[in-house]
């Protein structure tokens, strides 16, 4: 399992904090906490992604992992995306638009 250093995760989980949690609690409830309320992305690596979801008012890490490859910065955008876009398929909600 590979990383990334600590400037390309604080700005890929700030972005999805900041812009997109909605698209978290999505892709959360579809493909690991069904009755998750909130979540917030904490990580990633090559091969997934991490998520801390609140069910039942407690806190509980999730991976995701990536549908397709990760491999660099541009990939991961790619990833997420397409993990959002899946969630949203999963459970019978329009994508929202970004």
């Amino acid at each position: 399992m590979s990383s990334f250093d600590a400037a390309v995760i604080a700005a890929v989980t700030g972005h999805m904090n900041g812009d997109h949690a909605a698209d978290n609690l999505a892709i959360v409830r579809a493909f690991a906490e069904p009755d998750a309320t909130a979540a917030r992305m904490t990580g990633l690596d090559t091969a997934s992604g991490e998520w801390v979801a609140t069910v039942d008012g407690a806190e509980r890490v999730v991976r995701v992992p990536w549908l397709g490859t990760v491999s660099d910065r541009m990939s991961i955008r790619t990833e997420v995306v397409a993990l959002y876009h899946a969630a949203c398929e999963r459970l019978g909600v329009e994508p929202g638009d970004h």
